[in-house]
């Protein structure tokens, strides 16, 4: 609460996130994690926070850390309270193992279960409340993270493309910065790249 933060906001489309994990599910194994729309958005974002490094970093009072890899935590809520769980490495892993680590640790979470290393060494947060039906809202930082990502609800709106009204998809995020970490035009650029991603998901190969 002490922290200067900003806050910027885009709509994506989400016509290719849709895909790609109806393709996954199409193609999954038996004993296999069924992967979510998060887990696809996961991805994503772990891919696009180290193309901006200022972005995937933590705020330590004296200096700034920025990170070369992406351990995002997910925010949960637990029968104790919200807590924010870690998947390591998660720019490096398949949607697949993105998904399998994310029921893993969601599913101790609510078991009470998780264990101190769960919640450690987190670069950034997404928050998700869409399938709460929620469009937008503003997530707290989870400090010692340089930022936050507040995700609303996939849903169908009209939008303009090459002059014709079409409807697609869509979903509203919103980027919390901590101002003593991050400036307005690193938090813009990287929502740039991240939808750019969520537009054509092959960008992340």
């Amino acid at each position: 609460w002490q922290a200067p933060v900003f806050q910027l906001q885009v709509t994506a489309d989400m016509t290719s996130v849709l895909a790609v994990r109806e393709a996954l599910v199409e193609r999954l194994r038996d004993g296999e994690t069924k992967p979510t729309v998060n887990d696809v958005l996961t991805k994503l974002v772990a891919r696009a926070l180290v193309r901006h490094p200022a972005v995937n970093a933590q705020f330590l009072g004296d200096r700034i850390v920025r990170f070369p890899s992406a351990n995002v935590g997910i925010a949960v809520a637990a029968p104790s309270g919200l807590i924010v769980p870690v998947v390591r490495d998660a720019d490096r892993r398949t949607i697949g193992e993105i998904a399998a680590a994310r029921a893993d640790l969601v599913g101790r979470a609510r078991e009470g279960k998780l264990r101190l290393e769960d919640l450690e060494d987190g670069t950034f947060t997404i928050s998700n409340l869409g399938m709460f039906g929620i469009d937008s809202f503003t997530a707290v930082l989870n400090p010692p993270q340089a930022a936050i990502l507040a995700v609303g609800q996939v849903a169908e709106q009209p939008v303009v493309e090459d002059g014709q009204l079409v409807v697609r998809p869509v979903a509203h995020l919103t980027l919390t910065c901590d101002h003593r970490a991050i400036d307005g035009a690193d938090g813009a650029e990287f929502l740039q790249t991240l939808k750019e991603l969520l537009r054509l998901p092959g960008l992340a190969l």
